[in-house]
This record gives structure tokens, sequence and C-alpha cells, in this order.
């Protein structure tokens, strides 16, 4: 940035010149080594252990899009934090979930939100959810180098089409290809086997509060399969983030509600401990 303009009340040359509505754009332009992805490390020898992000769930309901998160990052066998969010809101109608490096993710997730409304702001609209899609798209592909050193990102982006009046549900590799899913999805360590409970209990005519339950009751079959990924801690009231995404915006549910529902389903599994049987036929 162009010196001498601090107290002067005016601002640098480079916030005045026309450009892309693109803030990744302007801060590779003009202060490219703040990028996660254009930051070198140091040389290291042997495995770095770093606080890991596990488990992210979404579904596609009649109203709108669910996405969902355990709390636990681990470093290696280690449980780094019990407690960590990997669920946030992009803007008013969209949400990202964060599995991979945690340090990495949240900053990625922060320059996301910060992405969309620098957009907003110069444009004076709002991206359509395939736009904010490929937005995504570009950061992840911006961090391959990292990625490839062992430092990946892997999110989950979900969100409420105001065009199409329906939720969507986009997922990603490392290299930034881009997938839609249809009616669920997860990522993460336990992804397997919280998509294999979604393949049983997901229909496209559950409501809220029962796509809600499918979606605590995928999160517990990954944690009792994958002992990276965290199932509801009731001694410690810690459980799962569960956001709701609809026409009327972003919501994240309130811990008390999700506890209420968490607890119905521990108490299922006191008598099924293998969780809701799906019919056959």
């Amino acid at each position: 940035m162009a010196a001498g303009t601090y107290g002067t009340g005016r601002l640098p040359a480079a916030f005045l010149t026309p450009g892309s509505s693109s803030f990744l754009d302007f801060l590779g332009d003009h202060s490219p080594e703040l990028l996660p992805g254009n930051r070198a490390l140091p040389e290291i020898k042997g495995a770095v252990e770093l606080p890991h992000g596990t488990t992210i769930v979404a579904a596609v309901f009649g109203g709108g899009v669910i996405l969902a998160g355990d709390r636990r990052a681990t470093m290696g066998n280690v449980i780094a934090q019990r407690d960590i969010e990997k669920v946030f809101p992009a803007d008013e109608f969209s949400a990202v979930g964060i599995a991979g490096t945690a340090g990495l993710a949240v900053e990625m997730v922060k320059l996301f939100q910060l992405e969309l409304e620098h957009y907003e702001k110069i444009e004076g609209a709002t991206l359509s959810l395939e736009g904010k899609a490929n937005r995504l798209s570009t950061m992840i592909r911006g961090n391959l180098g990292m990625a490839l050193q062992g430092l990946a990102v892997v999110p989950l982006f979900a969100g409420y089409d105001t065009e199409r009046d329906k939720g969507r549900i986009f997922s990603y590799d490392v290299t930034g290809g881009r997938s839609e899913e249809t009616g669920f999805a997860a990522t993460g360590s336990g992804s397997v086997y919280a998509r294999s409970s979604l393949k049983k209990l997901y229909r496209h005519d559950l409501t809220e509060q029962q796509i809600v339950t499918a979606v605590l009751q995928a999160l517990y079959d990954a944690a009792d399969d994958d002992s990276a990924t965290g199932g509801p801690d009731v001694s410690r009231r810690i459980y799962p983030i569960i956001s709701v995404i609809t026409e009327e915006g972003f919501r994240r549910l309130a811990d008390a509600e999700v506890s209420e529902i968490a607890r119905s389903v521990l108490d299922g599994r006191l008598e099924h401990p293998d969780g809701p049987q799906a019919q056959v036929l």
C-alpha cells in the first residue's frame, strides 16, 4: 500500500484504482503475501501434527437445507479441541462447513465471507448461489500448494437459492473441483459413515425437524466408527452445530434445541444401539 497517506484522511491509491469486484484479486495484486496459499513454509523434517476438523454433513429438505458439523478437532491420535466451530455463515443465504487443517480452514472461511461482502459493496448486488460456489472453488484451488504439503482444506458449501427457491449443496476436492450434490452430502474423516447412515434415513419429504434428527443420527453413526468425530457430549454440554438455511436466511439452532433432539437420539440408542432401521423395500 502507498505510504504517507496515514493520518491524512485519504485512502491509499490502491483503494481508488478501478478493478475487479473480487477481494481476492485485489489482495493478490497489492499484498499477495497475505493470501494463505502464497505463504512459504519453513523446512521441517518429519511429520508435523496440526489440528484437523472432521465430519460435516448437509441435507436438503422442502424448505431449504441443513448444514451441520461435530465439534471435535484432532491432532494425530490426540483430541486437540472438543468444542471447535466448524460451520459458519458465508452470508445471509449460505454457509460453509470446514474439514481439514483447522487453522487454514477458518482463515479461508473468513476470506470467503469478506469476498462475498466486498462483491456486494462494489457491485451493489449479491452473487448468485452458483457464483458463490464458484468463488469458493477458486479459493480452494489457490490453496493447492499447501494441500500438496499436507495442509488440505475440503469444505462443504450449502445455501438457499433464491432464484430457484430451493436448498442446494456443493462439495469440493483439494484441487477446487466442484460437484453439486443431490439430497445430502458429507465430508471429513467420518463422512463415509455419515453418508451411509443418511442413505438409509433420508427422504425428500422429511420435515425440518425430521431432517435435523436424521443429520444428528448420521453424526452419531460417524462418531461411533470414526475416532476423529465427536458425538454429543452430554456431560460437557457440547453438541453438534446445526444450521438451517431457508428463504428467510441463515439460522443456527440454539444449543438448548439441539441438546433436546440429541438427547432423544441418545435415548433411542439405549434401546437400539445401531440406530433406526430402514425398510428393506
